[in-house]
């Protein structure tokens, strides 16, 4: 599951996290969509805090898309991916 937060400023990406997060059964992996480059040390605090499992960070950059991509999927920021225990 995706959470875009494309765009919004801590702590509005954790915040949207956790309301996506609510009503999902333990295991379930979603990855948060961010250009502030707090939600990379947020989001896996935020796991910390709640017991949940940080699986992945990763950083992306205008040169990292391929050229055939459209220009709305290429962005700079992270992309942070948790599973809920």
């Amino acid at each position: 599951m995706l959470v875009d937060a494309r765009g919004l400023r801590c702590p509005l990406p954790v915040i949207r996290l956790a309301a996506a997060a609510r009503d999902l059964p333990a295991g379930t992996e979603l990855t948060v969509l961010s250009t502030d480059p707090a939600a990379r040390l947020d989001v896996p605090a935020w796991c910390r805090m709640r017991g949940h499992d940080h699986v992945a960070t990763r950083e992306h950059a205008l040169a990292d898309a391929p050229a055939d991509r459209l220009v709305d999927e290429a962005w700079t920021g992270w992309s942070v991916t948790v599973r809920l225990s």
